[in-house]
């Protein structure tokens, strides 16, 4: 077996006394699409935070391509190889898309002016927005704006990819297309971590599905599998309401 991409052991997090994270593992492979589900307040956005360490843990070890997460210069360099995109679009409201997809590219890649410009256009030309390069954000519908922030990440040229509930804040039409961006990556090979509650989504593009609560992996696999034919009785109840709708 390959070595995985991500590989957490042990991991604990406390928020003062609140235990969010209680001793997890977890693998995922290159090329792996995993989707975590579970109720709020499980630990899902808490458990993608600390895979590029936007969240300390107390205990534990996380380990990214290779490089593990316990020290300033190693959280750097993993940050580098990872793109998140947040229910936020945190784009720059100042700076038109373009500028929104250069900044990063110029001072953290150290890419040359034109070579970070072309890179922009071919990503707005592959998020399917090719057209909004010279406008500012807050001209840009939600859904725009997250494939801004897609684009954004990918411009970096990530080995992973986590997404904290991409289309939460988005209106029901806008959904679709941010979604449809993020099938193409997944039917591209990116290895792709995702916090989301859109079960179409899930089923085309999981590998796997986990499902968490209260801190804790609970049960995890393919989504058909866990879908139809879930194990754990906590497991059945979240799916019963959530697949009701």
């Amino acid at each position: 077996m390959a070595e995985p991409i991500i590989r957490i052991r042990g991991v604990h997090k406390y928020f003062g006394r609140i235990h969010a994270l209680r001793g997890l593992d977890l693998d995922i492979a290159k090329g792996e699409v995993v989707v975590i589900v579970g109720p709020s307040g499980s630990g899902k956005s808490t458990l993608l935070r600390c895979i590029n360490r936007l969240e300390t843990y107390e205990k534990g070890k996380i380990v990214v391509d290779g490089i593990p997460l316990d020290n300033a210069r190693n959280i750097n360099a993993v940050r580098r190889e990872v793109g998140m995109v947040f229910q936020s679009f945190n784009l720059f409201s100042h700076l038109t898309v373009l500028d929104n997809l250069m900044l990063a590219q110029r001072v953290v890649r150290k890419r040359p002016s034109a070579e970070a410009r072309q890179t922009a256009l071919d990503l707005l030309n592959k998020v399917g927005i090719p057209d909004k390069a010279d406008v500012k954000p807050a001209q840009l519908s939600g859904g725009q704006q997250q494939r801004v922030a897609i684009a954004r990440a990918l411009a970096m040229n990530p080995k992973v990819m986590l997404f904290d509930e991409p289309t939460s804040a988005l209106d029901p039409e806008m959904i679709k297309e941010v979604l449809e961006v993020m099938l193409a990556l997944a039917a591209e090979g990116m290895t792709m971590a995702v916090v989301s509650h859109e079960m179409g989504f899930t089923r085309a593009a999981a590998k796997r599905v986990i499902f968490m609560d209260e801190g804790q992996i609970i049960e995890e696999a393919p989504p058909d599998v866990l879908f139809n034919f879930p194990q754990h009785e906590r497991t059945k109840q979240f799916l019963g309401k959530i697949l009701s709708h």
